[in-house]
């Protein structure tokens, strides 16, 4: 099990993680339709979305976090 105190990084990691495999996703089917080489179009544009994903779940957290704290009661 993982120590409670790596919890944001394992929070970052699978938000990061999910959201940019939809949104690539998405975005792949958006921009290229449903073509026989979408896999490898996704899966190109997943990983580079995941690795920008990432450090920016990490950084943007907190922020995110003092603002709903802030906007709500």
């Amino acid at each position: 099990m993982i120590p409670r105190r790596y919890a944001p990084f394992v929070f970052a990691f699978f938000m990061a993680l999910f959201m940019s495999m939809l949104m690539s996703l998405v975005i792949s089917i958006f921009n290229v339709g449903l073509v026989s080489d979408l896999p490898f179009i996704w899966l190109k544009a997943w990983l580079f979305a995941f690795v920008v994903a990432f450090p920016v779940t990490l950084l943007v957290t907190p922020l995110v976090r003092r603002l709903v704290s802030r906007i709500t009661s």
